[in-house]
């Protein structure tokens, strides 16, 4: 996420342009995140950077977040962090990385939920600072937590399950 944020559409009047502001700067930061479709269940990290060791914390922060009488599964795609031999899952996490095929985003989750992210709440705006990009992703990540009813849905198309 960052200042080279996406212009998205929005609601106007007939006859006339809604602005929508671009910036051209290059500040951004990473989200780390993780969701259970299943109940609705969310845990990020916002990180500076992407690496094996950003990944490490991200999979410890999951662990704290999975019941205790649970296990988790993490789907993973082809990111080269996500392959190194250094990554360390805790006990309750088990690590499925899935041989996507490239340029496929509607295919990972996380995908989805992001571009959910960006078209709702972080897009159409100038951000002050790096610091300003990071405190809009926490507030929306924590919106978007505290509402599982959304994130159960955000994740699933129509065509990849069985109704």
């Amino acid at each position: 996420m960052g200042q080279k944020n996406s212009i998205t559409r929005r609601w106007a009047r007939r006859g006339t342009r809604p602005c929508a502001p671009q910036d051209q700067r290059y500040a951004s930061t990473d989200i780390f995140g993780a969701v259970c479709l299943g109940v609705g269940k969310g845990a990020a990290l916002i990180l500076p950077f992407c690496n094996t060791a950003a990944l490490n914390l991200h999979l410890a922060e999951i662990g704290e977040m999975v019941s205790p009488d649970k296990h988790a599964m993490l789907l993973l795609d082809q990111a080269g962090w996500h392959l190194s031999g250094d990554v360390a899952a805790p006990d309750n996490i088990t690590l499925l990385p899935l041989p996507l095929p490239p340029k496929c985003p509607e295919l990972n989750v996380m995908e989805n939920v992001w571009q959910f992210m960006r078209d709702n709440w972080l897009s159409n705006r100038v951000f002050q600072d790096h610091d300003d990009i990071v405190e809009h992703c926490c507030h929306h990540w924590n919106r978007l937590v505290d509402q599982p009813w959304r994130i159960m849905p955000i994740g699933l198309r129509d065509w990849a399950h069985g109704s």
